[in-house]
């Protein structure tokens, strides 16, 4: 099964989008979808130890839903630079009730962040109808066919290396044609696996063994990613990156954020993965409805 032709005039997102997830349908358009983060971790870069037990990883999803998130994305495992790998028991442990709980509770989609199958399977049994790996479905041989079995939605991720080592020296010859060949590569294996294409979204993997200069060459070529014929997501929240570009800690990085997501909204990208939820989507609204009246 060959990969959608990369013809900018026939992929870039005019219409909306449809994105199957199990037996969801997820409409993506114009402004981006917000996915709001909620890591049960103790040691996520900018909110591990916020929530550690079930019922504040509930209390938070909730409120997420409350502040706008569209989709809500669910982690157990720290993949900031240099994090230790955690188990397959602690995991299950962290996420598979927060995940059964609020699927219970809402019918905003549940992603599940991992790398393991094993989470992802039972994360799905429990509700969640999105897979997001930040190996691109590369660290778990049975990731793919759990993801082609269930039907779920898929995020295929770009990373460089592994956490432990992607920020060590990350180099490109150039970073989006680089990454661009990647997805073609990946794209090609995904679906001869039996993936469907309604069911992926592409995500450039921002700080995944990038340098600050290569994340903003990303950032401004949205449309690039595109034109291979899949939706695009974008988690700049909060980054490193950001912290080079404008000498803020990481406490301070929500307007830096925030200014990316418009950067980001005004290329049409379909999904913004977001800490700051509310803040972000006020801000693309405010910004939505001046441009509606610029003539």
């Amino acid at each position: 099964m060959s990969v959608p032709a990369s013809d900018p005039s026939q992929s870039l997102p005019d219409q909306p989008r449809l994105w199957n997830c199990c037996s969801r349908t997820i409409t993506l358009a114009d402004p981006p979808l917000l996915m709001g983060i909620l890591n049960v971790t103790p040691d996520s870069f900018s909110d591990g130890g916020e929530v550690t037990d079930v019922d504040a990883a509930v209390k938070k999803g909730l409120r997420l839903i409350e502040q706008g998130a569209d989709i809500l994305d669910i982690g157990g495992e720290s993949t900031r630079p240099g994090a230790d790998p955690v188990s397959l028991d602690e995991e299950l442990r962290r996420v598979v009730p927060v995940v059964q709980q609020l699927a219970q509770q809402t019918d905003i989609p549940i992603s599940i962040d991992t790398t393991k199958a094993e989470v992802a399977r039972q994360t799905i049994n429990a509700g969640a109808v999105i897979i997001n790996d930040i190996s691109g479905l590369t660290f778990d041989p049975d990731m793919i066919p759990l993801a082609a079995r269930t039907g779920a939605g898929v995020i295929c991720m770009h990373i460089q290396g592994t956490p432990q080592t992607m920020q060590e020296n990350p180099e490109y010859e150039n970073v989006v044609t680089d990454l661009k060949h990647w997805f073609q590569q990946r794209l090609q294996e995904l679906l001869q696996a039996g993936i469907q294409p309604q069911s992926i979204v592409l995500d450039p993997g921002i700080g995944f063994g990038k340098t600050a200069e290569h994340n903003l060459q990303i950032l401004s070529h949205i449309r690039d990613f595109q034109a291979l014929g899949y939706p695009v997501l974008i988690g700049h929240s909060r980054k490193r990156f950001l912290s080079k570009l404008l000498g803020r800690t990481v406490e301070e990085r929500l307007a830096g954020t925030v200014g990316v997501s418009i950067a980001l909204a005004s290329q049409a990208v379909e999904i913004l993965r977001l800490h700051d939820v509310e803040a972000n989507r006020d801000a693309i609204s405010a910004w939505k409805a001046v441009t509606a009246r610029v003539t």
